[in-house]
């Protein structure tokens, strides 16, 4: 049996290519930088490859950064990585996405955050192999809690097909939804998908044990910057691959009682 996909013929036993891209930049408006703040004596985009590395899934690691020259040295802390670097628009993040999965003939897209600085890359397998197995096109995330997944903010990924990252590409004018990728596809602040008819939403359930939808692990501001490095600095000499379950009995009994 053979099947039709983006007017190519290909056997049944198709095998997506999926690429995760992590957008990367100096400039950010609200803590700029922080790509290379210092999280236990490394950058914080180093420790984040590092622990994207570890996934089994991903079948290409992408870091798309812009092509301005404040971004050279970012470039060049990522090059010693076994990882793809490319650079695009600044600003139009979505055209930098498109153009990053297009170069790499992407099937489905995977987007991470760079402030994010604890992937899981369990968790992400997972999203994955979830995404993989949906009969259709569509979103599926655990980045952050949708659906009463339980997920605790920053350890997850979100997953897309690159049919329907094409598609917001050709349509979208819109300069909130150009900046920002997710919003062409689900809006965390509102719950809701964009058109569920066309990009049906999914997740998984997070596991027990760290469903902790109240934790929030990212990097905007100076304080949370100041909140990783506490854990870091903590897990330095006794756990250096520590992990979500870690971080939350840190957080539970060590930091909740400072």
């Amino acid at each position: 049996m053979q099947l039709l996909r983006e007017n190519i013929l290909v056997d049944s036993i198709y095998d997506p290519k999926v690429v995760l891209i992590v957008q990367s930049r100096m400039n950010s408006t609200r803590l700029p930088g922080k790509s290379l703040m210092d999280l236990d004596g490394k950058p914080l985009i180093s420790q984040i490859i590092e622990r994207l590395l570890l996934c089994k899934e991903v079948d290409e690691l992408i870091i798309a950064i812009p092509d301005t020259k404040d971004n050279d040295i970012l470039a060049s802390v990522i090059s010693v990585y076994p990882v793809t670097v490319f650079r695009g628009s600044e600003n139009n993040l979505l055209d930098r996405y498109y153009q990053a999965a297009l170069k790499s003939s992407a099937d489905i897209v995977g987007r991470f955050p760079a402030d994010n600085p604890v992937p899981e890359p369990l968790e992400i397998d997972k999203i994955i192999v979830h995404h993989k197995a949906r009969k259709t096109p569509g979103f599926s995330s655990n980045l952050a809690e949708i659906h009463g997944s339980g997920y605790p903010d920053g350890i997850g990924a979100e997953m897309f097909d690159f049919s329907l990252l094409k598609s917001a590409w050709l349509d979208e004018k819109d300069p909130e939804k150009l900046e920002h990728v997710h919003l062409n596809f689900y809006n965390y602040a509102t719950g809701e998908g964009v058109n569920e008819d066309l990009c049906p939403i999914s997740t998984i359930t997070c596991p027990k044990h760290f469903a902790r939808p109240d934790l929030i692990l990212d990097v905007n501001t100076h304080d949370q910057y100041l909140f990783l490095k506490e854990i870091y600095n903590y897990f330095s000499m006794s756990n250096k691959n520590f992990r979500i379950i870690d971080i939350i009995e840190w957080y539970d009994n060590v930091y909740n009682n400072i």
